[in-house]
């Protein structure tokens, strides 16, 4: 029987020999254990997996978690953390909240007065749907509660404007939606994790806090703005389509007593997101209890019926995969041995600015890739008063260089909040990590010298 590969598998089965020999005859091999080399190679090959979708991304979860326990590169509870991770019990409330957003009908009634505005174009409806995700970013502090409440949205925005599901539109709405509330919102201070861990880290070792407007200045112009219109071109080029308009969007009657009750919850639900600096209570169980306030006979609006039909748990192995592939680099060291030799790598030198810029830019993102988007601070942020002195930078200017670094994602599972609104969204995770790295290449190539440029007239450097 003969075997046929489609040009995903053709491309992975390519890449995966190659880079695993790449790392078998480099000179980094004498720095891992057999053990580490074995993760090192796992992890290579999840990526792969999983940004060429040669294998359906459940199978990918799947096989990386398996091989791990077959090769004893890991203990149970690392391999399969995902699975008792707060991200897996986001992605479940997520989902039941969107069953309940879409069947009350109130998804439809948003997205209607929001396309009435916008659908007379493609190109206003795509840039529509990213500026308002940015928008969210100023007023929600979550990039998770962000996707949980605005994918569902844009599903029902997507089928007002006539889009069929897994049509070029479709695909291209729920990619604004996923991508504009989450990468441009890095350069608003409190929007997202990694940013309040570098915050935090750095109030405590260097006893130095950021203030809202400089941050803002500094970083929103070209990592927020520009950043979105490059997301809207990538969307445009790769999912071109026309939205047809809707004839039936004006007159809507008021809210009916189901929506009324699923907007006073959704509403409860977001003031305790905004306001969990204050009672700590985590994010995930707090939707996790929404979810279960949704599912209860007489009071929710998700049917044990919609339940089971609408519950796709391949979506939740996904992210437990991803996930996995995160721990196993924790577990293995791998991002703390890049960690302890990236200053002997760099080529930071006293008044060498642009060099120095582009070094510690690139350093961040790449630091993404071996320690997921919050180990970026977690591993800089510590090492920035050495790299001060090595190149004549400010403090200040070296720790917001990480900004650039982790909000440039090479791959999805750096992030929990893209990796979350694909399966929400029902979306193959190979569109998202297409659009990651074509944008990544054009933030590198054209965003980060703007980003130069930009702190040179504003004086950090």
């Amino acid at each position: 029987m003969q075997i046929q590969l489609n040009r995903s598998q053709l491309i992975a089965l390519i890449l995966i020999p190659l880079l695993s020999a790449t790392l078998l005859f480099s000179p980094a091999i004498e720095l891992l254990s057999p053990k580490q080399v074995y993760s090192a190679l796992l992890i290579m090959s999840g990526m792969v997996l999983f940004a060429t979708g040669a294998l359906p991304d459940f199978v990918s979860a799947l096989l990386i978690m398996v091989l791990s326990m077959l090769l004893a590169v890991a203990p149970a509870e690392v391999v399969f953390s995902g699975l008792t991770s707060t991200a897996c019990w986001l992605i479940f409330s997520g989902l039941v909240i969107g069953i309940a957003i879409n069947e009350t009908g109130l998804a439809q009634r948003i997205s209607n007065r929001f396309t009435r505005h916008l659908d007379s174009s493609y190109t206003k409806l795509i840039s529509g749907i990213v500026f308002m995700g940015v928008v969210l970013g100023f007023v929600m502090p979550s990039s998770v509660g962000r996707v949980v409440l605005f994918i569902p949205i844009a599903l029902a925005i997507a089928r007002s404007c006539g889009f069929e599901k897994g049509s070029n539109g479709q695909i291209g709405i729920l990619m604004a939606a996923a991508f504009g509330c989450h990468l441009p919102t890095f350069a608003i201070l409190p929007a997202n994790i990694p940013n309040m861990i570098m915050i935090g880290s750095a109030e405590t070792i260097h006893g130095w806090t950021p203030k809202f407007a400089e941050y803002l200045m500094l970083h929103f112009p070209v990592l927020g703005l520009l950043k979105s219109i490059l997301i809207i071109f990538i969307i445009l080029k790769l999912y071109p389509d026309t939205p047809k308009r809707n004839s039936e969007q004006s007159n809507q009657p008021i809210l009916s007593k189901t929506e009324s009750r699923l907007l006073l919850i959704m509403v409860t639900t977001l003031a305790f997101w905004m306001t969990d600096s204050i009672h700590h209570i985590s994010t995930a169980w707090i939707g996790l209890a929404a979810a279960t306030l949704l599912l209860l006979p007489g009071v929710g609006m998700v049917s044990t019926k919609s339940f089971n039909e609408k519950i796709n748990i391949s979506s939740i192995l996904v992210v437990a995969g991803l996930l996995s592939i995160a721990s196993l680099i924790n577990y293995s060291q791998i991002s703390t041995l890049a960690g302890e030799r990236v200053l002997n790598w760099l080529p930071l030198s006293y008044g060498h600015d642009l060099i120095n810029f582009f070094s510690l830019s690139l350093t961040g993102m790449f630091t993404g890739v071996v320690a997921t988007l919050a180990g970026v601070p977690a591993t800089m942020t510590p090492l920035a008063g050495q790299i001060s002195e090595l190149t004549g930078f400010s403090l200040e200017a070296v720790l917001m260089t990480q900004v650039f670094g982790f909000s440039t994602i090479l791959f999805t599972y750096q992030s929990v909040p893209l990796m979350m609104a694909m399966p929400i969204a029902g979306i193959p995770l190979h569109h998202a990590a297409k659009i990651c790295l074509i944008l990544s290449l054009l933030t590198v190539l054209i965003l980060l010298p703007l980003d130069y440029l930009w702190w040179k007239l504003l004086g950090w450097i």
